[in-house]
């Protein structure tokens, strides 16, 4: 495994396992096999409603809890209801503290949500936090009204939208960039056919798929694909045993077309910051 270490001095395992979509009573079976296969770091949200099945999966494994990185989001909006819902989730997570957790998207609260969030981790009960979803206006706003700069944004990154602009911001400010929808949801099956894509598996001897996941964890992007299909998570996994050359990152730098596979939110298109 890789390792991004944050700008507060903890560190979080480049390649995670996401829960986004999966059918809440069917995410503890399938933690676990992820967990089996060998991921420690998990990703949830209070909207997911998948925080009390990674929980659940933590506990099943046997696997002391230090030994795993779990990261949850905010469903709420302000001091006060962030506040509640960290207890809310932890209490469906079932242990004492979340490793990261980031506000889900922005609001006309952020601000106040963030607060919430420091309080979180002066109180033990988060060890860092960030966003997901804020362009760099956003990111500024938080970083001139807070005490704690957040170490992660959480944006839709992929083959397709590269987010150069605000990969080059958050470098600049010593932000992690870490990517979701990383194979390119509807758009996967076609990135996957690219003949470029195609070639670089052959000469690697991998699928296309890793090709994708290699190309941003190459760049320190920070990627969770996820999956029910057993063969997909072990493959997704196994993205460490090989290596593209600079060039090569380089050539696929071209399919870069800006183009979302939802279009959400609207700030974060490149002319709105």
């Amino acid at each position: 495994m890789e390792y991004v270490t944050f700008n507060d001095g903890n560190k979080m395992p480049i390649l995670g396992y996401g829960t986004f979509q999966t059918p809440p009573l069917e995410t503890e079976e399938n933690v676990l096999k992820a967990i089996d296969i060998g991921y420690r770091s998990i990703d949830t949200a209070q909207v997911y409603g998948t925080e009390s099945g990674v929980g659940s999966a933590i506990t099943k494994s046997g696997i002391d809890r230090s030994d795993f990185f779990v990261t949850s989001k905010t469903q709420t909006q302000g001091y006060e209801d962030t506040k509640k819902g960290i207890d809310d989730s932890l209490k469906r997570f079932g242990q004492d503290y979340f490793d990261l957790m980031i506000i889900h998207w922005p609001t006309s609260e952020s601000l106040e949500t963030y607060r919430a969030l420091e309080e979180a981790v002066k109180a033990g009960k988060i060890k860092s936090i960030g966003l997901s979803n804020f362009n760099s206006k956003q990111v500024d706003e938080v970083i001139r009204n807070s005490s704690i700069k957040p170490v992660i944004d959480q944006i839709e990154t992929h083959l397709y939208w590269q987010q150069q602009k605000m990969s080059a911001y958050l470098k600049a400010n010593n932000i992690v960039h870490e990517s979701w929808a990383p194979l390119g949801e509807n758009y996967g099956g076609e990135m996957m056919k690219q003949p470029d894509i195609q070639n670089l598996a052959k000469k690697y001897n991998v699928s296309p798929a890793q090709i994708l996941l290699r190309f941003l964890t190459q760049q320190g992007i920070v990627t969770i694909p996820k999956s029910l299909n057993i063969d997909h998570i072990k493959s997704n996994f196994d993205i460490f045993g090989f290596k593209m050359t600079d060039e090569e990152i380089k050539s696929l730098q071209k399919f870069d077309t800006h183009k979302s596979i939802k279009d959400w939110p609207v700030s974060m298109r490149e002319n709105a910051y």
